[in-house]
């Protein structure tokens, strides 16, 4: 049996952790926390992700030429 996540599977997950570091990060800037370092990579990541759902979402919609 075939254990690989389908594309709306891993969708959903990536979806699920970019919003979860979206509620960190803003948490760590409204309680005023100063490691920018790990804010920093937090956003990097917040980044990556929103990259990876819009791999999918390209790879989802056929080339169509007009």
């Amino acid at each position: 049996m075939n254990d690989d996540p389908t594309p709306n599977q891993e969708l959903a997950a990536l979806r699920d952790e970019h919003r979860a570091l979206d509620e960190r990060i803003s948490a760590m800037v409204e309680a005023g926390e100063s490691d920018q370092i790990e804010l920093a990579r937090l956003k990097k990541r917040k980044l990556r992700l929103k990259d990876q759902i819009q791999l999918i979402l390209d790879r989802s919609v056929p080339d169509i030429i007009a």
